[in-house]
């Protein structure tokens, strides 16, 4: 095996691969990627028991061939190598990779021992990835970080016709985000739990290259675009639905300036202790955020619209609210309340949009005007 390549090409490629490679594993094997050239392109593939990674780029080929070395030790050799062309090749039982002066070799890993890369399940449509990546981001956050609860580290991968939903929730907060995509047949349908921190990686290294083809079977789900290929293995169990909970009968609604409210948010969090209460007091036509007690304090006042009450009091675990407010990229943001202590959801409010009539419009949250991006909060009592 002998092949050259540009060493931002090699890189890149090996990057790609080597992030679904496990840290720790009693399979040592299973931190080798494998490298195919032939034909004028170069194959890198790597996996582990939930995830497999594979992708395809240029590469001249001097002499076909097939080595598994170790994934990471591989990046942090293309990492250092001087810009140009790389001359990769097998010898005997070392890879040599070498540019310009610099030459390293690595130890070659016995090729029967490594699992074959799984196929990618079937088709059944696509999505622009530059959306989905915005997608996937909004409900992140939601997700639970530990894996004591492990379904609850997923987010929801739902598919009903040309509609697709994400979904994640830590049971203290819901977040939800839906978005079109193009589906093969018109009665496709899905509700499967994907993990939030394998997905979010995938999405994210998609970045604004096209369509995305989106696949899945029972046991996994695959995405493919321009030469890279990645499947990811289903998680056990499923997420509660959402709409029941998202349902909400006569909410006041508050409406501000996002930016301006994440900065005070931050601000004023500074004084709270671990995870006591961020208070909001919404009257007159503002909003009076305020944290601490006794004496260390903190408040900030900010422009507020209220509707359907003249004053309310709420307040928010610091850290839920602004995770929240940061994963909306709209102007402004609407908070529909039931009361201190109950649900509160949040939703984006784009410019020149009548909170009044929004609301009137959609007092339940009906199907016909809903945004596409909410997250939901459970208020706590006022301490104040």
């Amino acid at each position: 095996m002998e092949f050259r390549i540009e060493r931002s090409a090699l890189t890149d490629a090996v990057a790609w691969a080597a992030r679904v490679l496990p840290t720790r594993s009693p399979v040592p094997v299973l931190g080798g990627l494998r490298l195919h050239a032939d034909s004028g392109r170069l194959r890198i593939s790597g996996l582990d028991y939930e995830a497999s990674a594979c992708i395809e780029v240029e590469a001249e080929t001097v002499r076909a061939g097939t080595a598994l070395v170790m994934g990471k030790r591989l990046l942090d050799v293309c990492r250092v190598l001087p810009e140009g062309a790389v001359e990769c090749a097998v010898e005997g039982s070392r890879f040599s990779v070498a540019a310009r002066d610099a030459r390293f070799g690595l130890s070659v890993l016995p090729l029967d021992d490594h699992p074959a890369l799984p196929p990618l399940p079937e088709v059944c449509g696509t999505v622009d990835s530059e959306e989905f990546a915005a997608a996937v981001a909004h409900v992140t956050v939601a997700a639970r970080r530990d894996e004591t609860l492990p379904t609850l580290t997923g987010i929801r991968f739902g598919l009903d016709g040309d509609t697709m939903t994400l979904a994640a929730t830590d049971r203290y907060r819901f977040a939800v985000r839906t978005l079109a995509w193009k589906p093969e047949t018109a009665d496709v349908s899905a509700d499967v739990v994907v993990s939030a921190r394998r997905l979010s990686e995938i999405a994210r290294s998609f970045g604004r290259s096209g369509m995305v083809r989106v696949a899945l079977d029972a046991g996994s789900v695959g995405f493919e675009l321009a030469g890279m290929r990645t499947t990811v293995r289903l998680l056990d169990g499923r997420l509660p639905r959402h709409d029941k909970l998202f349902t909400m009968a006569d909410p006041m609604t508050a409406v501000t300036e996002r930016a301006p409210l994440v900065e005070a948010v931050r601000r004023v969090a500074v004084v709270a202790d671990g995870d006591s209460p961020l208070h909001l007091t919404f009257s007159g036509g503002s909003v009076l955020l305020q944290a601490g007690y006794e004496d260390d304090v903190a408040s900030q006042r900010l422009p507020a619209v209220l509707e359907g009450t003249d004053d309310l009091t709420v307040a928010f675990n610091p850290s839920y609210l602004m995770d929240a407010l940061a994963s909306f990229d709209t102007p402004a943001v609407r908070f529909r309340l039931m009361g201190p202590g109950q649900r509160a959801m949040i939703t984006g409010r784009t410019a020149g949009e009548d909170p009044a009539e929004a609301t009137a419009a959609d007092p339940a949250g009906s199907a016909a005007v809903r945004p596409t991006h909410r997250h939901l909060l459970m208020s706590v009592k006022p301490l104040l």
